[in-house]
């Protein structure tokens, strides 16, 4: 018998290929599948910013907070920053990394704007990910995906895609779920300013939320009054969801 929530998303395929990109194959491949995985060492690093470098040259930061714990494995948020930005504006996230005790690994697209096809970025984020799970002891019930404008769809696409990687995603005015397969049911967040010009609400958030829903997954979405933005009170309010 086919799981109900399986069923669901068979069901809700038809109605959602522009916002998905396609649903073929999607409940059997992922093509946007990402091996690292916590290897519960004893290690623990310092406080501070540490750039752990790229195939393409660009900046990838491991931001560890004076709050990490001393020992005891720590949270992980993987947080993407927007369209033509790089590593240091997904750093947007340091606040719930100081909040939590938790690290933020924060890398740099290869372009101005992140691979949809899963392919040079993807590399990058499996290595960075590697590399940050081989220096510091993370919790693997406590790793979460955030992003920002373009960062925040391709968080979806990566957080969906890797449930048993990731527990919870983070999408702050995101654009639209590139189709990178699925994966478990990982709880998902979203944020949407209601005068966003740049990725107007109506066609992107008033979308995805329903039919992730639709989808069987738990979603909490918040409309703010606002335009293309993270407002504080929103990232705080992100944090008190996330709950660690």
């Amino acid at each position: 018998m086919i799981p109900r929530r399986a069923a669901m998303r068979l069901m809700m395929c038809s109605a959602v290929l522009p916002l998905l990109g396609g649903c073929d194959g999607a409940f059997e491949r992922r093509p946007a599948a990402l091996l690292a995985r916590p290897q519960g060492i004893a290690g623990r690093i310092d406080p501070g910013e540490s750039n752990l470098g790229s195939p393409s040259g660009r900046e990838v930061l491991l931001y560890a907070p004076a709050s990490l714990a001393a020992d005891g494995p720590s949270p992980l948020i993987l947080s993407l920053h927007g369209a033509g930005n790089d590593a240091r504006g997904g750093l947007f996230t340091q606040a719930l990394a100081d909040r939590f005790g938790a690290l933020v690994l924060a890398p740099s697209s290869a372009g101005r704007v992140w691979d949809r096809a899963f392919g040079p970025d993807l590399t990058t984020i499996d290595m960075s990910l590697q590399e940050t799970f081989r220096r510091a002891r993370v919790d693997p019930s406590r790793i979460a995906v955030a992003g920002f404008s373009a960062g925040a769809s391709y968080a979806l696409g990566l957080g969906l895609a890797n449930g048993s990687l990731f527990s919870s995603i983070m999408a702050f005015s995101p654009g639209s779920i590139p189709d990178g397969g699925r994966e478990g049911w990982p709880r998902v967040f979203i944020s949407h300013g209601v005068g966003d010009e740049r990725l107007p609400i109506d066609q992107t958030s008033r979308r995805i939320a329903p039919v992730l829903r639709g989808e069987g997954y738990e979603v909490d979405y918040e409309e703010f009054d606002g335009g293309h933005t993270v407002p504080p009170e929103k990232l705080a309010r992100a944090g008190d969801w996330l709950g660690w």
